[in-house]
């Protein structure tokens, strides 16, 4: 899959597609259905296959530490894509001048332009350009004079229910990692790069993978039995925490810290996938290390028990 960053970069050699534009957070299955929609497009057309996204996404650059929790970065968002067989992704910086981009302007420099759009499906409540001023009428119309049709996106729905990222969301911070998994056609995991901790888990005796998680927030707070794939042929069981650290005074860090089972090996560097299965609780504050240790065995007890269970159904 081709990946090309920013309008500056788009050439003559990209100009003629099929194309749709979003966010796209965790590539669910309301994306995916988008996708291979577009790809038979692209195939009764004979032109490749075009995703437009956006780099913060554009509720993140206006509402800043407020806006809702990512379900995928751009790395796990770029590799779901790529999954779903699209051939190019355009990656466009939201930045001052793209949100003070007129809509009309947009569609000339983006669609026509540079991508040479002959057909584009997008919802039909999508809206761009300065103060949202464009909107679905907007491309339809300007597609008929350049010479692109303009689609909506059918609504995908799981048990009667829209499928989007709002609802995944809701489910994971309700803890219903088998709902949120319905909707995105696959179990939820976060990846990230293992990296350097404190060590206090030694101490206790669990020690603890601790993964950059590039995120301000996440949809998921608390202790989870989860998978761990990178590390070896096969996935590894263990016992997660993602949050704060309510026993380490003065760190505020958002974390994910995996202790996996029967496990001793230096791992520092590696990019790993982790799969959370089932919640077991919420995170919570203990009067000693010592309580902390005791709570951190029984977590762990049940993620085996849980984790055994799921391998053999």
């Amino acid at each position: 899959m081709q990946i090309v960053r920013g309008l500056h970069n788009l050439k003559p050699d990209h100009h003629g597609c099929v194309a749709t534009i979003g966010n796209f957070d965790g590539v669910h299955l309301g994306h995916q259905s988008v996708f291979r929609h577009l790809m038979e497009m692209g195939t009764e057309l004979d032109l490749p296959t075009t995703v437009v996204t956006f780099e913060p996404q554009p509720r993140e650059f206006f509402q800043a530490a407020s806006a809702p929790a990512r379900l995928t970065r751009m790395r796990e968002k770029l590799q779901a894509i790529q999954e779903t067989g699209v051939q190019r992704v355009v990656v466009l910086e939201f930045n001052k001048r793209l949100a003070g981009m007129p809509a009309e302007a947009f569609v000339r420099e983006l669609l026509v332009e540079g991508l040479g759009t002959r057909f584009l499906s997008v919802g039909d409540d999508f809206r761009f350009g300065r103060g949202r001023e464009g909107d679905f009428d907007l491309l339809r119309n300007m597609g008929k004079e350049h010479g692109f049709e303009v689609e909506n996106m059918n609504t995908y729905k799981v048990d009667a229910d829209r499928v989007s990222s709002t609802r995944i969301r809701e489910l994971l911070t309700l803890g219903d990692l088998n709902g949120a998994a319905q909707c995105l056609g696959r179990p939820y995991r976060l990846c990230g790069r293992v990296a350097h901790g404190n060590k206090r888990g030694r101490t206790i005796g669990f020690p603890t993978m601790n993964i950059n998680m590039h995120r301000l927030v996440s949809p998921l707070h608390g202790v989870y039995a989860v998978k761990v794939e990178g590390i070896g042929d096969k996935d590894l069981p263990g016992v997660a925490n993602i949050g704060n650290r309510p026993m380490v005074e003065g760190d505020n860090r958002y974390l994910l810290e995996v202790h996996l089972f029967d496990f001793n090996q230096d791992v520092y560097g590696e990019h790993v996938s982790v799969e959370f299965v089932q919640k077991l609780r919420d995170e919570q504050r203990f009067e000693s290390f010592e309580l902390l240790r005791q709570q951190i065995w029984r977590d762990a007890e049940r993620a085996r028990e849980i984790l055994a269970v799921a391998d053999n159904p």
